[in-house]
């Protein structure tokens, strides 16, 4: 085939391209993470970060994905966004090098992870950025990761970590790799014109109907199993949107955000949560609600607000990535809303009623209806889920976002530099001035707090409030006869 007549576009789903259509200018979608490393390895003779080694290995190990060398187009008139390869990729452009003003201290490093998140990502170019920060104090450095949520979501984001990172402390078979794939040119596929990009999609929809069709025969041949699927469906749909569309209560963390944002973090033991959860029932992430519930109680009150009579909701993600699906970029997650019971003033019974709400959470069919959510914006027009996603925050379906994703339980490094630290970041969306997002790696739980900088000056007092709400869930007693 002429080569003038070949093109390659990719088209996103409806899912990802929510992302893209409720960022506004105070609503940034990037999702990102920092990372502390041991700077020895990585150090040149005059004590500098050896950013040229990284960049001959971040160039061929980033190439795995071809995700990060191409940029959003639109199909006319529908709008809908697609993937072409971005002719005027500069790896530069990407990979940024920078240091904190001696001596850097992880107070400067948190303002500069606030200040690297307050700025939008630019949509004409691949949507990632990779900040590497030197002069932290402590012979370390770090590296501040920053893409946009259309191209990935918590977990395809642990899967990222291997393009640069790796079991191995050494470093001569990942620079033997990256310098054999360097010495191939990517070049990159030629994009769609307008009129094919149109017609594509039109292709695409007007096969809708023959789909459904084929799914209608296949259902008159047991119609009586099809009705119950229909029955199941239904009620799947009504039970999502029932918990997307009713509100809760209106707090100081819900306001009209801005674009500035501020970031801090915690580290917790994995062990001693999993202590906890052995003593106490449920399950890691039953404890990390917990805690977040009883911190947000006490810091809440501390700003005034009755507490005692809070409806209060978290959405949590929930990856629904299947084994043959990891290592692809994308969202593969479905949001669900659980009642926090930051009400409640005994700690025992907060930790039970965690532990109640998240059951009756698997039990329910708010994953199954939210799924069946996207594959209707699928068919129809990615307006659909962009506008329900905004309709359920301002709605203040939930009042926080709380993800929490599992990493690997050894150390990794990068060029023979040892991660040892590592915090996301969950982006804030409409009337929702604070996320936060854990991180499981090598023995300990890794939270990141990003929050709306006018919103919260205060971050760091409901940082503290965590730990000591652990703390108390630490010495409660495994309850002993009838409750």
């Amino acid at each position: 085939m002429p080569s003038s007549l070949y093109s390659h576009h990719e088209r996103l789903s409806a899912l990802d391209a929510m992302f893209l259509e409720v960022e506004d200018p105070n609503v940034h979608m990037h999702v990102g993470a920092i990372g502390i490393f041991d700077a020895k390895p990585l150090l040149r003779p005059d004590g500098g970060l050896d950013i040229e080694r990284i960049r001959r290995l971040a160039g061929p190990s980033l190439a795995r994905s071809g995700r990060f060398r191409q940029r959003i187009d639109r199909v006319p008139i529908l709008g809908h966004p697609v993937w072409v390869d971005d002719e005027r990729f500069n790896l530069d452009y990407h990979l940024r090098h920078t240091a904190l003003p001696e001596p850097g201290d992880e107070r400067q490093l948190k303002r500069l992870m606030g200040r690297v998140m307050s700025q939008k990502l630019d949509l004409h170019k691949p949507l990632w950025e990779m900040w590497f920060v030197e002069g932290l104090e402590g012979d370390r450095f770090a590296v501040i990761t920053k893409a946009h949520h259309c191209m990935i979501d918590g977990i395809s984001g642990v899967d990222l970590l291997g393009m640069l990172m790796g079991p191995d402390a050494g470093t001569e078979g990942a620079e033997a790799q990256a310098e054999a794939s360097g010495s191939h040119r990517w070049l990159p596929r030629p994009a769609p014109n307008a009129l094919k990009l149109l017609a594509d999609e039109a292709r695409r929809r007007a096969g809708l109907p023959l789909g459904a069709l084929r799914a209608g025969r296949e259902a008159l041949g047991d119609p009586g199993r099809a009705v119950n699927a229909l029955r199941e469906a239904l009620g799947s749909l009504a039970e999502a949107l029932g918990a997307g569309l009713s509100g809760g209560s209106h707090t100081p963390l819900n306001p009209d955000i801005g674009p500035h944002r501020r970031f801090d973090w915690m580290r917790m033991d994995l062990d001693a949560a999993k202590d906890v959860k052995n003593r106490l029932g449920g399950t890691v992430n039953d404890v990390v609600l917990a805690a977040a519930a009883g911190a947000l109680r006490s810091f809440l009150a501390g700003r005034g607000v009755e507490v005692d009579a809070l409806d209060f909701r978290a959405q949590v993600p929930v990856n629904i990535r299947s084994d043959d699906e990891r290592g692809r970029l994308g969202n593969r997650i479905t949001m669900l809303f659980a009642k926090l019971p930051v009400a409640e003033p005994d700690p025992r019974r907060r930790f039970e009623r965690v532990v109640e709400a998240t059951s009756a959470l698997k039990a329910s069919h708010q994953g199954r209806g939210t799924e069946l959510l996207e594959k209707i914006a699928d068919w129809t027009a990615k307006e659909v889920l962009a506008g329900l996603a905004l309709l359920t925050a301002r709605q203040l379906a939930y009042n926080v976002v709380v993800t929490n994703v599992p990493g690997p339980q050894f150390p990794v490094y990068l060029l023979g530099a040892r991660m040892l630290e590592v915090y996301p970041l969950v982006p804030l969306f409409t009337n929702q001035g604070l996320g936060i997002a854990l991180f499981s790696y090598q023995g300990s739980l890794f939270w990141g707090f990003n929050a709306d900088w006018d919103a919260l000056p205060d971050l760091h007092d409901l940082v503290l409030a965590v730990e000591g709400e652990f703390e108390t869930l630490r010495k409660l007693e495994p309850r002993r006869g009838p409750t």
